[in-house]
């Protein structure tokens, strides 16, 4: 015979588990929170850079698959090395300032010359030239840059149109990184048109698959990623957090992180 004390005795005990069992999850629940919170990489705000206030292209023709650009501005020289490069610790190209082309979803071309050949399919393509730092910043004013939606014909520009709708170019990171002073720091850039970041528009940069979001349109340091192949996708999210609907969005791009044989 079981008696009644016995009875409430137990129900006592498994009401007591169940609420311990149900601690335990909660405190679980509020660990994994808790890392999730803690981020891998750490993305900061780039240090102030070399102005260049009155950089400007002046012109873009394409014609027989040959770019000739016109380049201005008082400082700012293709070619030339940007004069704070060494205290970026990051990245630096050797051949000094360039024009970065972007067409489409594409990786960048780096073009250290106003003229060049370069081969774009018939059709429509969005198109964006920007002045680039030695170290592959853009300058990001629009007397800088040349975006547009162009209608390509027989290797020439047959017509151009502005483009309306907000869009986002993925510049950096891109290709391979060698040795601890490039891999690091490792720069990201992008580019914007018709999208003002902050209370309208952001950008949610997938790094490695962890989220972090940008609400500010500069270049940022990246830290903390691995040696070997890394991806970064470039999302621009509109005002309702979506992401905004254009064939150029999102973006994603792998990359290489190596470590310098002579460093180890």
């Amino acid at each position: 015979m079981v008696s009644c004390k016995s009875e409430a005795g137990k129900t006592v005990k498994d009401a007591a588990d169940k609420t311990a069992q149900q601690a335990d999850k909660a405190m679980d629940k509020a660990a994994d929170a808790a890392k999730s919170l803690v981020k891998k990489y750490k993305i900061t705000p780039f240090t102030p850079s070399t102005a260049y206030l009155d950089a400007k292209i002046d012109k873009v023709e394409y014609k027989g698959g040959k770019f000739k650009f016109g380049v201005s501005g008082t400082n700012y020289k293709l070619g030339a090395q940007t004069p704070d490069a060494k205290q970026k610790m990051c990245a630096n190209s050797a051949k000094g300032q360039h024009i970065h082309l972007i067409v489409d979803k594409e990786p960048y071309a780096a073009k250290y010359t106003a003229d060049f050949d370069y081969d774009i399919p018939d059709g429509e393509h969005h198109m964006l030239a920007f002045l680039s730092r030695s170290y592959h910043e853009s300058i990001k004013t629009p007397a800088a840059s040349f975006a547009r939606k162009v209608n390509i014909k027989d290797k020439a520009i047959a017509s151009t149109a502005n483009i309306e709708e907000p869009t986002l170019f993925y510049s950096r990171p891109k290709g391979t990184y060698v040795g601890k002073a490039n891999t690091d720091k490792v720069m990201l850039d992008f580019y914007l048109v018709n999208a003002n970041l902050g209370a309208d528009f952001k950008v949610q940069a997938d790094i490695n698959g962890e989220k972090h979001m940008l609400d500010k349109w500069i270049p940022y340091y990246i830290e903390g990623m691995p040696m070997g192949e890394n991806t970064v996708t470039l999302t621009l999210l509109g005002k309702d957090g979506k992401p905004v609907l254009s064939s150029m969005n999102p973006v994603t791009r792998k990359f290489t992180l190596k470590a310098d044989e002579l460093e180890n």
